[in-house]
């Protein structure tokens, strides 16, 4: 039974997916024609009903929305600019100074916004034209936008994390938090390496030699209403003076008052498109997590995640064989799938492979988000390289053969995340959040 479920559900899908059905649909269809085929028409509508609205039925996810809305705030409310002047005041002084700005703007700026799009749109167009005026090579610095947009997925607050607690059964928000700051900021120092070395290769100048104390006290002034934010949501979940959901909500207080009333960048005839924007992306993901629920529960009667289980702890009895084949599928399917629903559809699967193989649940989500965060930047669907391609003005192809080192330098950085352990708990175990 579980062969012939996991070959229906699995067909249904993918014929589903090439004919360009919405994913959400596409999920929802064949989860339906699976129980319809194995029970009956009725109950298979009724009990598809049902997990629907329950998937989407959780305190936990109202903090999802409240992010998406805060990241909006942020992402029209003109702090981009800002963060790279501070981070040029920092790094003006090294070989490859704009590309370093670049990843230090998306590494602020993503885990601002929690998203890898808006950084890539945000910080790549403030800082592809001062990279071409400084004479750098326009597929380099898009590949270096495009290779760091994504970190802002491992560096809290981000809804992935949250996503990961709802499909692994009620994993620590906080404590995820947590977890992904190494291995966010494990990506980018990699990538400024690399960046280092070809800015050498290539002779890009230095923007300014001098180190002025004052300057980088002007920026860092300027751009601290921003980072604050990042203080509070972070600093009052580990404290525990409120949880995530509560933190989310002051995000969104925060973010209005930050661009509406102290920059005056966003104005309040802007609100209601900004509100509708949000509303939309909401709508998407919760529909999504919903039919997730009905997928999951397919998958649960029909016995498939034990079997696939089963499959792969008979492949080898190594674990380091193990979890790079779990890798390898997991960076297989971010190529083809958004990160939520892999989220909600492979961790029911995974995770029970992974803990049979001692790995720690908060790793192993560390582990998950940070390969699915590699599909964002991959073809056939990384959105984050599409936008980054755009924002550079530059065809794909030409992006890529400049990506490919990065590639590279974020698979170690994957690997070095799978397979120590610490990278992923030793901050929250130092704050007191873990044993």
């Amino acid at each position: 039974m579980e062969l012939q479920a996991g070959l229906l559900l699995i067909t249904i899908f993918f014929v589903l997916l090439v004919t360009s059905v919405p994913i959400s649909i596409s999920i929802v269809l064949s989860a339906l024609g699976t129980m319809v085929f194995f029970l009956t028409p009725k109950f298979g509508i009724l009990i598809a009903a049902q997990k629907l609205a329950t998937g989407m039925d959780s305190f936990t996810l109202i903090a999802v929305p409240f992010f998406i809305l805060a990241g909006a705030f942020m992402g029209n409310g003109g702090i981009a600019k800002r963060l790279v002047d501070f981070g040029l005041a920092l790094l003006g002084k090294i070989p490859g100074s704009l590309a370093h700005t670049n990843i230090a703007g998306n590494a602020m700026f993503g885990s601002i916004s929690g998203s890898g799009i808006a950084a890539a749109a945000a910080i790549g167009g403030v800082m592809g034209p001062l990279e071409k005026e400084a004479g750098y090579d326009e597929g380099f610095s898009a590949a270096v936008n495009v290779a760091t947009a994504p970190v802002g997925q491992l560096i809290p607050p981000t809804a992935a994390f949250i996503i990961y607690s709802l499909a692994s059964g009620g994993a620590s928000v906080g404590v995820l938090f947590m977890a992904g700051w190494i291995p966010g900021l494990l990506w980018c120092f990699l990538c400024m390496i690399l960046a280092y070395f070809i800015a050498k290769k290539n002779k890009y100048e230095i923007v300014d030699a001098k180190f002025d104390l004052k300057v980088i006290g002007k920026a860092f002034i300027a751009a601290v209403p921003s980072l604050f934010l990042i203080v509070i949501v972070i600093g009052g979940i580990v404290k525990g003076l409120f949880t995530p959901t509560e933190a989310s909500g002051i995000a969104v207080a925060y973010t209005f008052i930050l661009s509406v009333i102290v920059y005056k960048s966003i104005k309040l005839s802007e609100i209601p498109k900004i509100l509708s924007e949000a509303a939309v992306m909401t709508t998407t993901v919760m529909l999504i997590i919903g039919a997730s629920s009905v997928l999951s529960f397919v998958m649960s009667f029909t016995g498939l995640p034990t079997a696939i289980s089963n499959i792969i702890l008979g492949i080898s009895d190594n674990k380091i064989i193990l979890l790079l084949i779990i890798n390898l599928f997991l960076l297989i399917v971010g190529t083809f799938m958004d990160m939520a629903p892999a989220l909600l559809i492979f961790t029911p699967i995974l995770l029970p492979i992974a803990t049979t193989l001692g790995m720690d649940t908060i790793h192993f989500g560390v582990m998950i988000v940070m390969n699915l965060a590699v599909g964002t930047i991959t073809p056939p669907v990384g959105n984050v390289l599409f936008v980054g391609c755009s924002v550079a003005n530059l065809e794909i192809e030409d992006v890529l053969k400049k990506l490919l080192p990065f590639y590279g330098v974020i698979i170690i950085a994957l690997l070095m995340v799978t397979f120590i352990p610490q990278l992923s708990l030793w901050l929250p175990t130092a704050l007191g959040m873990l044993d």
